[in-house]
């Protein structure tokens, strides 16, 4: 009859097995950085893998043909903020998720306006509440890159601790 684990109605092939921790760090990192649900994460892994993959291709190649795009390479990273200005290939091979989210603009005004949770920043970011420059932003996992970065503007008053403390005249 042949083999039953070749048939598609008999076997099919177990796609992933998760593992306790791995889902624990996972869900840890979607509370710290406010992220809506684990694509934004996984969109972020994959991206960090497509670099560090990047690096490793690079690293591959002789020096002489590596040299301008590595280069390159460094300067996009660069002008994200993702690398320092004399960085080399085995600092983005040592990049993270962490590292990728934290030029988010949804964590950027996080730490810029002092809101209470990365979810506060998120909603002021998608309710239009965020320029860059003149520019209005309601993106919350807009890469901002270093020359930017100064340029992020809140268009909102938070309420200050002191404020909510005193009573209102009513």
């Amino acid at each position: 009859m042949g083999d039953p684990r070749k048939s598609k109605k008999l076997y099919r092939r177990p796609r992933m097995i998760w593992t306790t921790d791995q889902l624990n760090a996972e869900l840890y990192i979607m509370g710290s950085y406010g992220l809506r649900n684990k694509r934004e994460l996984w969109k972020a892994q994959t991206e960090v893998a497509r670099i560090r993959n990047q690096a490793r291709a690079l690293l591959a190649l002789s020096a002489e043909a590596r040299a301008e795009k590595e280069k390159r390479l460094l300067n996009f990273l660069n002008r994200l903020g993702l690398a320092k200005e004399g960085a080399t290939l085995d600092d983005i091979l040592n990049l993270k998720v962490e590292d990728l989210l934290e030029r988010r603009l949804q964590t950027i005004v996080m730490k810029k306006s002092g809101t209470k949770s990365p979810y506060q920043a998120r909603q002021m970011v998608s309710h239009g509440h965020v320029s860059i420059g003149s520019r209005k932003v309601n993106i919350p996992g807009y890469l901002v890159r270093t020359e930017e970065e100064p340029q992020i503007l809140l268009h909102i008053e938070l309420p200050s601790a002191a404020a909510a403390a005193q009573p209102s005249a009513s």
